[in-house]
């Protein structure tokens, strides 16, 4: 089976680099799977899991926004963080969102109500990776 090399860069580090064989996001526009061979493109990121899965095995990491740019040999996803699933730290992630929900419950201003929200995105998505 054709294989890619697919990169996840964060501004601290490269957080992945594997050869996969078929890689899913979640972009502005929806859900997106990315096979071998793929047209070439450059998107915008959700709050959402990657999933890649590559010769029988299935890594799952929790991104937090950021750009996914497919070539047709190579997939680089340019989020602002990244964490594997095996990296995330449950109890810190369910602090974050318990923050979060106490922000949202206070109301103060919208750019604080928005950071809230996307702190609470985060948090989520952090412990839905945590738990597949």
């Amino acid at each position: 089976m054709s294989t890619f090399l697919v990169e996840i860069v964060t501004p601290e580090r490269k957080v992945y680099a594997e050869t996969a064989n078929m890689v899913s996001v979640t972009g502005v526009e929806g859900e997106l799977g990315i096979l071998p061979n793929h047209i070439p493109l450059v998107t915008p990121l959700r709050i959402a899991p990657v999933i890649i899965k590559r010769d029988g095995k299935v890594d799952v990491l929790a991104v937090s926004g950021g750009f996914i740019e497919v070539r047709k040999d190579k997939i680089v996803i340019l989020a602002e963080s990244a964490e594997l699933a095996t990296d995330i730290n449950a109890e810190r992630a369910e602090a974050a969102k318990q923050r979060a929900e106490q922000r949202l419950a206070a109301k103060r201003d919208e750019v604080d109500y928005r950071r809230a929200e996307l702190s609470l995105q985060r948090a989520m998505n952090r412990l839905n990776v945590r738990q597949k």
